[in-house]
């Protein structure tokens, strides 16, 4: 039987997200993209699932467009779209994220 587990570290997730943070803030969130992804990679670098490594492709670029997008939708709905954000979010999370090995 294979084991899932998480070997990735208290102090280094708090860097990443700090770094995440900082990134988003001081660009008013134009380079949220860039801090998402490059918080989710670590995490899926450092995540074993039934034995098999996770790796994440996702780029920032390949996310500022649908984020753009999101943006708008959230926009011209009033934010009702934001509702969705989350989910939307997920599955392109998802949908870049496979097995290393």
């Amino acid at each position: 039987m294979y084991n899932s587990y998480f070997d990735g570290g208290l102090l280094q997730l708090i860097g990443w997200k700090l770094l995440g943070f900082l990134i988003t803030f001081c660009t008013l969130g134009i380079c949220f993209p860039w801090a998402f992804c490059m918080t989710y990679r670590w995490e899926a670098k450092h995540t074993v699932v039934d034995g098999h490594r996770l790796f994440f492709d996702g780029t920032a670029l390949q996310l500022f467009g649908n984020w753009i997008k999101w943006l708008l939708l959230t926009l011209v709905t009033i934010g009702i779209y934001g509702f969705w954000l989350s989910i939307a979010l997920r599955k392109w999370k998802t949908k870049h994220t496979h097995f290393a090995n």
